[in-house]
């Protein structure tokens, strides 16, 4: 049995650089141990963040309360071939393409985009991030015809291009709950593609990702994407053939410092 009188002390210089560089990650870096095992408080912090993750995989997304949110804008609501979460999860093809049910729901028109906000791995990301984001794009879009919200359940990220056709979008922008880690379990990502159609390749999309209160805020991403979108339309492409060369100093101006991290310069 190890005593842990005999595990060697931190020098003091050194816990105070390690508590320095911790200001700049949210990684686990530097952890203590007693004997030779971690710290108790460091062991339950991460089976902590473990089962938070899961929960972001396994909870359903409360479209309800997401709707609630909207108030009088219109909305729709729609769901992958993918019938439960297991099936999501073992199926990946199934969440890629539209219940037959669900095509009634969506009715043609000549729409500039639509956003769409799917579950994906994580319903916490979506359920947090996805309403505020389309409120940010539609103030910054004014002279777009943005079709009514779509709200996917069992959504991956080529079910927008599905929904886009059937809608007759020329654009469709898939707000989706990124696959959890161990520091964040509420990221979001943002795809956008231009004319896509059944089968669309991811190199013809333009993704935005870690959208969180502790990365790239609301505010931030949407600059960046209502700067993409119209790009893309000048372009008439998306993807590899659309570099993203948006100005840095506006993402700047519209992040909120929200960690000691941020105010570092």
């Amino acid at each position: 049995m190890t005593d842990d009188r005999d595990a060697p002390s931190i020098p003091p210089h050194t816990a105070g650089l390690w508590q320095d560089l911790r200001r700049l990650t949210r990684a686990r870096i530097g952890l203590g141990r007693t004997g030779n095992a971690l710290k108790t408080e460091d062991v339950l912090d991460f089976q902590a963040s473990h089962a938070q993750a899961r929960d972001a995989v396994h909870t359903p997304l409360d479209v309800s309360a997401l709707t609630a949110t909207l108030g009088s804008q219109p909305y729709l609501i729609v769901h992958s071939r993918a019938s439960d979460r297991s099936t999501y999860l073992r199926r990946p093809d199934l969440g890629r393409r539209l219940a037959p049910e669900t095509l009634g729901t969506l009715t043609r028109g000549e729409w500039d985009v639509v956003f769409v906000a799917g579950d994906g791995l994580s319903s916490f990301a979506t359920q947090q991030n996805a309403i505020p984001l389309f409120r940010a794009m539609k103030s910054r879009l004014p002279d777009w015809k943005v079709a009514p919200l779509v709200i996917a359940t069992q959504a991956r990220v080529a079910l927008g291009d599905d929904i886009a056709v059937t809608l007759g979008a020329r654009m469709v922008v898939m707000m989706i709950g990124e696959r959890p880690g161990l520091s964040v379990a509420d990221s979001l990502g943002v795809y956008l593609t231009y004319a896509p159609f059944v089968g669309c390749p991811d190199s013809a999309r333009n993704c935005l990702s870690n959208i969180h209160a502790h990365g790239m805020t609301i505010p931030a991403a949407a600059t960046k994407l209502a700067w993409l979108m119209r790009e893309a339309r000048h372009l008439k492409l998306t993807g590899v053939g659309l570099k993203d060369a948006a100005p840095d100093a506006p993402l700047i101006e519209n992040t909120t410092p929200t960690l000691e991290k941020d105010n570092d310069q």
